[in-house]
């Protein structure tokens, strides 16, 4: 088995597709040392750059010095926290919806939601490019698994039209994380009102970034219904780590009860949670960041302009620069570490083949001048790459 293992890894070095971690001795933030080398990064899913802010420093200090560093056991057991319900609160009424459940991460989510709420007899609905958090969820439910062409609702509603499942649930990414581009939510929520079904939405990239305040993706359409079931992860946007369920309080309290990866968890130490409490705040008074991300945006595509690397169309804070060959992404980026700018080179499975891409992540805390650099460092690449 060993030999096998290490076959597979060599072919897909030779294949460009080997990943390799870096060692980060810096907080996260725009400007980090990786590898022992200063970096200017788009790397980073911090969008409102609260990941070092001195205010979550300062709440986590004070609550693990309030609570403790661990929660000892699990949330049904003696687990759950007042931290962690006061939070469960707070975030139930900034996204205004009527209950809200903690997981430790946003994939534990997926598979404990899909799980509990689907499976045998039932059908769950997946658009082609969500999140492998979403697939493996709705793999682990047992549920007939569908998936559709990305965003295409025409696709879906002929899918739902032939269903004789018993119980129809459609998944989907609201922000899509190697794309950058937002589903058709609203379109989504008239299927489900026509053909008896039920939305899940993964907000993970809107989450802190769309729509009033931040509240999310379902703000930004302003839309409401008891059929949507939203999740976010709190380590993007917000900063901290985790993430978070919500919708009908029937819904949440039958989630208490089934979800695996709930039940049969220890919940995160509280001190994470009352950090968020002072993140949400944070979101919620940000829309000066949330501003500045938009003009970063903006001069990001009026600006980068490319003969052979495609900039792909996206109004949110990924913004995906196709390449298209897995060792070109990765020359790229390497030529961009050596320029002092690092930005990930993103290859299949992540993507689909012939796709590779740099993934650019903004955050609010990046400059014009970071958004000058990075435009001339491409520029500059591409005329010696594809020379």
């Amino acid at each position: 088995m060993l030999a096998s293992l290490q076959r597979e890894l060599d072919q897909r070095k030779a294949d460009g597709l080997l990943r390799q971690r870096r060692l980060l001795d810096s907080p996260q933030a725009e400007h980090i040392v990786a590898n022992q080398q200063p970096y200017l990064s788009f790397c980073s899913n911090d969008y409102l750059g609260l990941a070092n802010h001195p205010d979550l420093i300062a709440a986590m200090q004070k609550a693990a010095g309030d609570s403790g560093v661990g929660s000892g056991a699990s949330g049904l057991v003696t687990g759950h926290h007042r931290y962690h319900d006061e939070l469960e609160q707070q975030l139930a009424r900034f996204v205004e919806l009527p209950a809200a459940l903690l997981f430790s991460t946003g994939y534990m989510a997926n598979i404990g939601v899909l799980g509990a709420l689907v499976g045998r007899g039932d059908a769950i609905f997946a658009d082609k490019l969500n999140h492998a958090c979403l697939n493996d969820g709705g793999y682990f439910s047992h549920a007939e698994f569908h998936r559709y062409p990305h965003n295409d609702v025409a696709a879906l509603e002929k899918l739902l039209q032939a269903s004789t499942a018993k119980h129809k649930l459609i998944a989907a990414d609201a922000v899509f994380s190697m794309d950058g581009d937002i589903a058709p939510i609203p379109e989504y929520l008239a299927l489900c009102e026509k053909y008896d079904a039920y939305l899940y939405i993964d907000d993970a990239h809107g989450f802190g970034v769309l729509g009033e305040h931040g509240k999310g993706s379902l703000n930004h359409f302003k839309i409401k219904s008891p059929r949507i079931i939203m999740m976010a992860t709190l380590g993007k946007a917000a900063g901290v780590a985790g993430s978070f369920v919500a919708g009908e309080q029937v819904v949440i309290d039958y989630l208490i009860q089934k979800a695996k990866s709930y039940v049969y968890s220890t919940p995160a130490p509280p001190a994470l949670s009352a950090t968020l409490s002072a993140s949400v705040k944070l979101i919620e008074q940000g829309d000066h960041l949330r501003a500045n991300l938009q003009a970063l945006i903006q001069y990001l595509k009026a600006n980068l302009k490319l003969n052979k690397w495609r900039l792909m169309d996206s109004d949110t804070t990924i913004q995906p620069l196709v390449v298209g060959d897995n060792l070109e992404a990765l020359a790229l980026s390497e030529y961009l570490q050596t320029c002092g700018i690092l930005v990930p080179a993103i290859r299949p499975p992540t993507v689909p083949v012939g796709t590779a891409r740099l993934r650019i992540s903004l955050s609010a805390t990046h400059t014009m001048d970071d958004m000058k650099k990075l435009v001339a460092a491409i520029h500059q690449a591409e005329r010696e790459l594809c020379a």
